[in-house]
């Protein structure tokens, strides 16, 4: 199955002075195309650590979104870390450099030019007409930190990571999850391929307890769901969707 790793980096997440809003709005696109997220990590701007994280995650999953530190500042390190990741050097993207040129125009300044210094072999993608293009560098697609550019670049290359779609029925129960424990490591054992979860409810409406099967096999998730049903008691069973 292809999975995705998600790498937000900025020591302003960090620190409390930003709130991540991007890895949520991930995570959720990802599920609608039907990519199922593994990892979500958060690191400083630190090259070493950009290098280390990314290259674990590049070697682990399918693909790699990283959020945040690709401007021109000092902090804004991210590609450097990234060319470190896959041993390769920075180089002046030709493309990217005349952009910014057309787009800066005589106010251009060396901070400026140095956006355009991407890891060799990078790839620009243009889709949707982006006047700024998304950059992905192997199996790594790299946005910015700005929740308003992440929406735009990614709605212009999400069907690039389209995937079979996730199957979810859910259970709800009138019942503790402790009282279903071993059904629910049954049904675990006996269906390796569906992704079991219970969750308590505190709040008061008509259930204690939800269940959730998934998987991309429609027929599975089916065999799964008639399974558990069979295990409980009709009067514990509050809806099924």
């Amino acid at each position: 199955m292809d999975a995705a790793a998600i790498v937000v980096i900025g020591n302003e997440i960090l620190s409390g002075k930003v709130q991540d809003k991007n890895s949520p709005f991930l995570i959720g696109e990802l599920r609608e195309l039907g990519v199922p997220v593994k990892r979500i990590v958060t690191i400083p701007d630190e090259i070493d650590v950009i290098a280390e994280t990314v290259g674990e995650c590049a070697a682990t999953f399918a693909h790699v979104i990283t959020c945040g530190g690709i401007g021109p500042t000092l902090d804004d390190v991210t590609f450097e870390g990234i060319a470190r990741a896959f041993d390769v050097p920075l180089v002046t993207d030709p493309t990217l450099e005349r952009i910014i040129r057309e787009q800066v125009g005589d106010r251009i300044t060396d901070a400026h030019l140095r956006m355009a210094q991407l890891p060799e072999g990078n790839e620009l993608l243009w889709d949707g007409g982006l006047p700024w293009p998304a950059t992905r560098v192997r199996n790594v697609l790299v946005l910015p930190g700005s929740p308003e550019l992440v929406e735009k670049k990614w709605g212009a290359v999400r069907e690039r990571f389209r995937a079979a779609p996730f199957v979810l029925r859910r259970i709800y129960l009138a019942i503790d999850e402790a009282a279903i424990a071993a059904d629910l490591q049954e049904i675990d054992t006996a269906f390796p391929s569906v992704d079991v979860g219970s969750y308590p409810v505190f709040a008061p409406v008509d259930h204690e307890t939800q269940i959730t099967l998934e998987s991309k096999d429609v027929g599975v998730v089916e065999a799964s769901v008639e399974a558990l049903l069979s295990r409980l008691d009709p009067s514990v069973v509050v809806r099924i969707d």
